[in-house]
């Protein structure tokens, strides 16, 4: 832009010199050399004034600075994590398109071998808002780089992506970015360095102003959502259970197994306790190795189904077992044996979560030293199962068992 102002330059020598069209031309190779090494220009250029007016035409070119902005430590493994997790990262800058092409280069967005093919990799803005409807819905996947973008190219662009159904997470600092950040799904704004609009817009601020803190709420966010996954299977498991043991026993024989205390116990302790453990698990490696939750996916997914009809229906065969033949098998009365299937039902929940510790993992005690806090709800969950048959069993319709009969 200011090189457009000048009409003449200092040479080595302190001479002016007019520029003509080929020293223009080899000016402009000279930015673009600097561009493409991920340095920012500036040109700098003066005019004597004889009035007070000043009119940007005829000015002399001083000479052209190269700024190097380095990306902070810790991005290219940053952008990799986010790029291994399913999630497609965009660069939205306002630099020269060949200034943003090297730096998305160097922190791993563009790749070396299919972006330089691709010519839809690279845009600048103003290709972007002229492109048609159908345009912008083909290309916007492709799009990994838009240079030269003003606030309105981006939030088009948060605009077009939920369109195709992606969940849109915007980064922004500026007071401009505001429209954005509030029209994506998840809105993240800088700490140091942002507007307080901005951080009024966002729904997340960092505090650090790092993009590997990105990946910090990826990989929480995706742990918790996790977490609730499994507390749904475990927590439908023993209501299943409960249920179809009750119904049975009380259609085959006008009794219930399972009194109302009892069943409030186990509800109280699965509910309270389960959820604890189950929410205290710390995120791990290979949750960046799933794939993105889709916008519209159910929360309880068929492995989810799999993981609770399998084991819900191991627990009502025992318990039926229990309840038809366990008089027999044991030589009990009908008060010892409703003790023992009151027993068998909250000691199968406590195996159950560890079972709901790993959705598909086979190795369900993966990492479980490092819950110490899981260890002491199952427990604490143990203990005041054997207070509530041994101690309380006035309160709790129980009797006491024998070692055997534990």
């Amino acid at each position: 832009m200011i090189l457009r102002m000048c009409s003449t330059y200092y040479d080595h020598t302190g001479q002016i010199i007019i520029i003509d069209d080929e020293e223009r031309a080899q000016i402009e190779n000279i930015v673009e050399c600097m561009a493409t090494k991920s340095l920012r220009c500036i040109a700098f250029a003066q005019k004597n004034l004889l009035c007070e007016k000043l009119e940007e035409t005829e000015l002399t070119l001083l000479g052209i600075l190269g700024l190097k902005d380095p990306c902070r430590p810790g991005v290219g493994a940053a952008v990799e994590s986010c790029t291994n997790a399913g999630v497609k990262i965009k660069m939205i800058t306002g630099d020269n398109v060949h200034t943003a092409r090297a730096i998305a280069f160097e922190c791993g967005i563009l790749d070396d071998e299919l972006d330089y093919e691709d010519e839809a990799a690279v845009v600048e803005g103003f290709q972007f808002r002229n492109f048609s409807h159908e345009e912008r819905m083909d290309k916007i996947d492709r799009i990994k780089v838009m240079a030269r973008s003003s606030p309105s190219d981006k939030l088009l662009m948060v605009q077009c992506l939920k369109q195709k159904g992606h969940v849109v997470a915007v980064t922004g600092d500026d007071t401009n970015d505001a429209p954005a950040l509030k029209e994506a799904d998840i809105g993240l704004s800088m700490e140091i360095q942002g507007t307080e609009v901005a951080k009024e817009s966002s729904d997340i601020v960092i505090l650090d102003d790092d993009f590997s803190s990105v990946v910090t709420v990826l990989w929480w966010g995706r742990c918790v959502y996790t977490n609730i996954q499994k507390f749904i299977q475990f927590q439908l498991t023993v209501n299943v259970a409960a249920l179809a043991i009750n119904f049975v026993a009380a259609v085959s024989s006008g009794k219930v197994p399972l009194s109302a205390v009892q069943l409030l116990w186990v509800n109280l302790i699965m509910d309270t306790l389960g959820a604890l453990a189950l929410a205290t698990e710390q995120p791990t490696s290979d949750l960046m190795k799933m794939p993105p939750v889709g916008r519209v996916e159910p929360l309880i997914t068929r492995v989810t189904w799999r993981n609770l009809i399998l084991q819900a229906v191991y627990q009502v065969f025992v318990l039926l077992v229990l309840q038809f033949q366990g008089r027999s098998i044991f030589g009990v009365n009908e008060k010892v044996k409703n003790t023992m299937i009151f027993n068998a039902f909250v000691l199968c929940q406590v195996f159950n979560e560890f079972n709901a510790r790993k959705l598909e993992t086979k190795n369900i005690f993966e990492g479980l030293g490092k819950n110490k806090l899981f260890m002491v709800i199952v427990g604490l969950t143990v203990v005041l199962q054997l207070v509530m048959v041994e101690f309380l069993n006035k309160f709790a319709n129980t009797e006491r068992l024998t070692w055997e009969q534990w």
